[in-house]
């Protein structure tokens, strides 16, 4: 054989490497950040489909050296740039602290309510909105701290309920919504005014718009001594945007659809035990819904409303969930039990299996996700 034609035989070769040398250097990294709320700790977690998941950085939160703070929620700005968190116990208020994304390096904080839980932030990124969850305080009805973030300053405090959680902001920015886990309330607050313009009864079997109930709602007095015990408000996506929220009915097992023009559940999505956060994707295709009492991920198809799969996860006390951008994995964090670490599994969407699990700190829970590297304030 001539040398040219031994090149030749080996050019097929040479190029397949070279191909399979850049997909690999172009496959994409995913991160997220997830809060460990008895570590006073968070995590920054790259997840390669190649190579799994990692964490990249481990960022210490909490002032109190005699006990812990509890870095409870967590979320991004929409344009990546920045990332707040819940420090939910306080003395006695609590408070949330602005991080400056990829080098970490705390911005600001300001002072909040009674264990401030989750935050919705506007699509401008203007305004975050924390419910005050109130926990360890009486019960009575609490607030939702609204903050400009451009100066974190708390501009007003809106009443609305008992032990407020799951705080949302609609596609368009214009609705804000949170779930009443002790008043069996959605209250729906118009970002405008900052003034509470709708509250809708979830009371199993006694659904519908409430009109001049204030925030107590029907604590104690649940119809048939059944209660939604609802923790999380998710706004829907894509065809329908800005039009239905999901409510995860904690105590009752299931999620519930609520059209917010109508005001009446449009849908129930029958789930396993103890429905706790939800997430959709970004098509607006996909519902999955973490199960804190059965240690899974329910995954739903929104279009024809069937549960497509059910997910068993690393650890128990299942908690919260973030899908990536692109709608190809979900990111679920689990708090799991005692002295154990929690951790982080990723879920591939396609094949509805666990594709990576990595062990964080104790107890995680806030989680979200960090644009992609070709995103404004993403790794470069």
């Amino acid at each position: 054989m001539s040398a040219g034609a031994a090149m030749a035989g080996t050019l097929p070769g040479l190029a397949l490497a070279l191909m399979a040398g850049g997909a690999a250097a172009q496959s994409p990294v995913y991160r997220v950040y997830v809060a460990n709320e008895s570590s006073d700790l968070v995590s920054r977690v790259a997840f390669t489909p190649a190579a799994g998941a990692v964490v990249e950085k481990e960022i210490a939160v909490g002032v109190m050296p005699g006990d812990n703070d509890g870095a409870h929620g967590l979320s991004v700005s929409p344009d990546g740039r920045h990332w707040y968190v819940t420090i939910a116990h306080g003395t006695p208020y609590g408070e949330v602290w602005k991080f400056r994304a990829g080098p970490d390096t705390l911005v600001a904080r300001t002072r909040l309510g009674l264990f401030p839980a989750t935050m919705g932030i506007t699509p401008d990124g203007q305004f975050m909105l924390a419910a005050n969850f109130n926990l360890h305080g009486d019960m009575v009805p609490s607030t939702v701290s609204v903050v400009y973030t451009p100066d974190m300053l708390e501009v007003t405090k809106v009443e609305t309920c008992m032990m407020p959680h799951g705080s949302r902001v609609r596609p368009d920015g214009t609705r804000h919504y949170s779930a009443c886990m002790h008043s069996e309330q959605l209250v729906e607050i118009d970002v405008a005014t900052f003034e509470v313009t709708a509250r809708f009864d979830v009371t199993p079997g006694l659904e519908g718009a409430l009109a001049g109930r204030g925030g107590e709602g029907r604590h104690g007095d649940h119809g048939g001594g059944r209660a939604c015990s609802p923790t999380w408000v998710e706004p829907g996506l894509g065809s329908r945007a800005n039009r239905v929220v999901y409510v995860a009915c904690n105590g009752n097992d299931e999620v519930l659809e609520v059209d917010t023009e109508a005001w009446e559940v449009s849908r129930r999505f029958p789930t396993g035990k103890g429905p706790y956060n939800l997430e959709v994707t970004q098509d607006g295709e996909l519902l999955i819904a973490t199960l804190k009492g059965e240690r899974a991920v329910a995954v739903f198809d929104l279009g024809g409303g069937a549960e497509i799969g059910r997910v068993a996860t690393s650890r128990p006390v299942t908690h919260g969930v973030v899908a990536s951008r692109d709608g190809r994995y979900a990111f679920v964090s689990n708090e799991s039990v005692g002295s154990v670490r929690g951790t982080l599994d990723v879920i591939d969407l396609r094949s509805l299996e666990v594709v990576a699990t990595l062990e964080l700190e104790h107890q995680s829970g806030g989680i979200d996700f960090w644009p992609e590297p070709s995103a404004p304030g993403g790794v470069r």
